[in-house]
């Protein structure tokens, strides 16, 4: 590998324009091909984004001049892509869910212990100073033990199309946004020194062609979480950590596609507060860093979001899906 890691995009959507707007920030790779179904939407995705390779995704993950790969397709897509691409030899760096089911998230991670290759989900909160900071906070007890943690991602979509309302691609508010806040209350579990049984212990929501809304509690090993998505109704930001010394509130933990979260507050019992300010990244491209520095370390993990917990997420995003039918 040169000094500069090449990346490959599979899927030319949304979502994978952001990450490649953000690689620019990145130190340790570049974009260097798209890969699509349709070779001519890979082709003008890559002229659009300054790319010198496209082609299908076979062709792409055919080559020797590709290091990883991110992926950015639907959802039941994920798996598949994955599988290919360790085959060939990438990193991957894939966008959450890893995929739809524990036993396929599993299977993934198998394949990779396998190779040697690494495997990112990527949940773009978990990288850069702002969650090393919370993960010191909880690890050193600043709050002293977690009781109880809240935390909601929701946003009211447009119209009822697409692949967020339709469930041969897996949509959905639980596999979209529910992710987010049950990935997030899985680290702090974790982060406070919590490594016991986690499950799901009531679900509640609003369901249609797919669930629009819904509520879950959670008992992480003793510490009880409480989480909520939407895909039909906004929902708040804020996250809330209570401690039996003190509360943490984070007003937006996700942060936004181009900047990570930047501030926190810690109120005591006694009324007192603690200002808790980190300065900001570029969340994709820090993700992206991320893989790379696991590849050329030969690791399969990224620290920020271990295997142990990606199927933890898994487990609980299909009990959770499962219990509103």
């Amino acid at each position: 590998m040169s000094d500069g890691a090449r990346w490959a995009v599979l899927g030319p959507g949304g979502i994978s324009g952001d990450f490649v707007t953000a690689l620019p920030f990145a130190r340790l790779g570049a974009l260097h091909a798209v890969g699509s179904r349709d070779a001519g939407r890979a082709r003008a995705f890559a002229d659009e984004h300054g790319a010198p390779v496209a082609g299908t995704y076979d062709e792409i993950l055919a080559r020797d001049d590709v290091d990883a790969v991110y992926i950015g397709t639907v959802h039941t897509t994920h798996a598949e892509l994955a599988h290919a691409a360790l085959d060939a030899g990438k990193a991957v760096l894939c966008e959450k869910p890893l995929t739809t089911s524990p036993a396929d998230t599993d299977a993934v991670l198998q394949h990779a212990a396998r190779v040697g290759l690494p495997v990112v989900e990527a949940f773009k909160y978990r990288f850069g100073p702002f969650p090393d900071r919370l993960r010191a906070l909880l690890a050193e007890g600043a709050i002293g033990e977690v009781t109880e943690i809240e935390a909601s991602l929701g946003f009211r979509a447009g119209e009822r199309t697409g692949r967020l309302f339709d469930p041969e691609t897996a949509g959905g508010a639980i596999l979209d946004v529910g992710c987010y806040p049950i990935s997030l209350a899985v680290g702090i579990a974790a982060w406070a020194g919590r490594s016991g049984e986690a499950r799901l212990v009531s679900a509640d929501g609003v369901v249609d062609q797919v669930d629009e809304q819904a509520d879950a509690v959670l008992d992480l090993d003793g510490i009880r979480a409480r989480v909520r998505c939407a895909i039909t109704a906004d929902t708040p930001r804020r996250v809330v950590i209570r401690g039996t010394a003190g509360d943490l509130e984070i007003p937006n933990v996700w942060g936004s596609r181009t900047d990570s979260a930047d501030e926190a507050l810690i109120r005591r019992p006694d009324g007192s507060t603690e200002a808790v300010r980190t300065g900001t990244v570029s969340p994709m491209a820090a993700e992206a860093d991320a893989t790379i520095r696991a590849l050329r370390d030969g690791r399969t993990e990224a620290p920020e979001i271990p295997w142990s917990q990606t199927r933890t997420i898994a487990r609980l995003l299909d009990d959770w899906r499962a219990a509103l039918g």
